[in-house]
């Protein structure tokens, strides 16, 4: 995945858990994943700042709002709340792109949606940091995530219901997607599946 690296601050050394919750911290580390986005790309992106803000007054407000008192799910909230950021970030739209390469493969999804791209690789990154960190449990993006017809998907559907990015971000973690009611969390649901049936849910979605 693009933009890999998600460093754990190093003034208080907090773990990334809490280091998102700090607004200083997620506009830090969102700039410098979309810096580092642009440079592997050669997409010059411009972000709004004030916008990015909003977005972590209201994801925090989304986050706190569901957040489950049963220490059992903490882990399946993870997805969740990385999903709840990943709605925010595509609502309000800090990023726009300035410029790209005049060869760009728009069949990459880096350069078919450059804006939506940046947004899911920083959600699944906070995501994954979090897993690794918290639960020792290394994370790999899904086949999907490469995949343009997703992305096809993806961008249509968000656009009619931006609750449905909470569910695309699972299936681009290889998690599974909740279609009928991705913004409602679900105590002790069991996320991790086969491939094949999500890829089948994508197809529906298409």
């Amino acid at each position: 995945m693009t933009g890999s690296a998600l460093d754990v601050p190093q003034a208080d050394r907090q773990p990334i858990r809490r280091a998102i919750r700090r607004l200083r911290w997620f506009v830090g580390s969102f700039s410098s994943q979309l810096d580092e986005i642009s440079r592997e790309t050669g997409v010059v992106f411009s972000l709004d700042e004030q916008r990015l803000a909003d977005v972590f007054m209201a994801w925090l407000r989304d986050f706190e709002a569901q957040k489950p008192r049963d220490p059992r799910d903490r882990k399946s909230y993870v997805g969740f709340a990385a999903g709840l950021m990943l709605r925010n970030l595509m609502s309000k739209k800090p990023v726009t792109v300035v410029s790209s390469p005049t060869d760009a493969d728009k069949t990459n999804p880096a350069y078919y949606w450059p804006e939506g791209y940046a947004y899911v690789a920083y959600c699944l990154n906070v995501r994954s940091a979090v897993l690794e960190q918290d639960f020792d449990e290394a994370r790999a993006t899904s086949p999907e995530f490469d995949e343009i017809r997703t992305w096809w998907s993806f961008r249509e559907n968000v656009g009619e219901d931006p609750n449905l990015a909470i569910a695309f971000l699972n299936a681009f973690a290889g998690d599974e997607p909740d279609w009928t009611m991705p913004a409602l969390f679900q105590s002790g649901r069991i996320t991790e599946i086969a491939p094949s049936f999500y890829q089948a849910r994508l197809s529906d979605k298409g």
